[in-house]
């Protein structure tokens, strides 16, 4: 059984607004949005023959929920590129999907106010089932202009290397 290390002296859980994530071994630039991380198992419901008044219950398959990214447009081309792996505008036949490398595994790191590791998930087997390049166009808005990917994968855990840090205290000089 793994064991967590715990900090006693911490009381605050922490913020979602500190997080970054990595695919191809660097970190992709600009995300600020990301779904939760979801897994769901169905339900098998069965009965046995001598017992007619009672339903028994048993995990069925496990679905991992699709995980969506956002970040604001740039020149940045990462989001193009690894959609494009999954279907290619114009493509030869027989080159329409990349098959060698649509799949990556990516992992998401979550950072406490002082900027320390707390958190990693790796996520396995992603690929990219809808992406969009930029949003709605509006010129009365005041907004920024986004792209998402939304990534289907096979399953995601807890990097249970990453321990939680000693949190840093700072002393005040004093006059």
């Amino acid at each position: 059984m793994t064991q967590f290390a715990v900090n006693t002296k911490r009381r605050d859980p922490y913020k979602n607004f500190k997080f970054r994530v990595k695919w191809d071994g660097k970190y992709v630039a600009g995300v600020s949005k990301i779904s939760a991380l979801s897994r769901t198992t169905e339900v098998v419901e069965h009965r046995h023959g001598g017992d007619p008044s009672t339903v028994g219950k048993s995990p069925g398959q496990t679905k991992f929920e699709a995980i969506t990214l956002e970040r604001g447009v740039t020149h940045d081309p990462d989001f193009e590129k690894w959609a494009n792996k999954v279907w290619s505008q114009g493509a030869g036949l027989g080159a329409q999907v990349s098959l060698d490398d649509f799949r990556k595994d990516i992992t998401i790191e979550l950072y406490n106010e002082a900027g320390q590791l707390v958190l990693s998930y790796n996520i396995f087997r992603c690929w990219v089932s809808e992406y969009k390049a930029m949003m709605e166009l509006d010129a009365s808005a005041n907004a920024v202009l986004i792209q998402t990917l939304k990534l289907e994968n096979e399953g995601w855990e807890r990097d249970v290397e990453v321990i939680e840090p000693t949190e840093p205290s700072f002393t005040i000089p004093q006059d």
